[in-house]
């Protein structure tokens, strides 16, 4: 991470040794080695931590999207019941040719055209 080999180390030793001296130099030692495994301590636990959100926020968006699909397949469900019948009128069915003797006569659409209801006018007056 930092990259510092022996030499360096032993440099930083011996300016050490030399500001401090030999009587508070082992206490310093001590102290920068509590300090530096408190900082190690602190970024694993906040690593955990930040890990462990992130698989709980995976988690919760997992079950969401299961109960999405869980709801989608039962309205599909629910359609389908009701999707097979209107299904099988609009799939052609076999049809059969008219009897050449049918021919000539009107068909039961032919015979009567649909009578409409009168329809009222935009004034809302009577007709007359």
């Amino acid at each position: 991470m930092f990259d510092i080999g022996f030499t360096e180390l032993l440099l930083i030793g011996l300016v050490s040794l030399f500001v401090l001296g030999p009587e508070r130099l082992p206490g310093a030692v001590r102290t920068a080695g509590l300090w530096i495994g408190r900082a190690k301590r602190s970024f694993a636990n906040i690593k955990a931590e930040v890990e462990r959100e992130i698989g709980a926020d995976e988690i919760r968006r997992q079950l969401h999207n299961e109960r999405i699909l869980d709801l989608e397949r039962e309205m599909k469900q629910s359609i389908m019941p009701s999707a097979p019948s209107t299904s099988s009128s609009a799939t052609p069915q076999s049809v059969t040719p008219p009897h050449p003797s049918n021919l000539d006569a009107p068909t039961p659409a032919e015979a009567k055209p649909a009578e409409t209801a009168p329809v009222p006018r935009p004034d809302k007056s009577p007709e007359p």
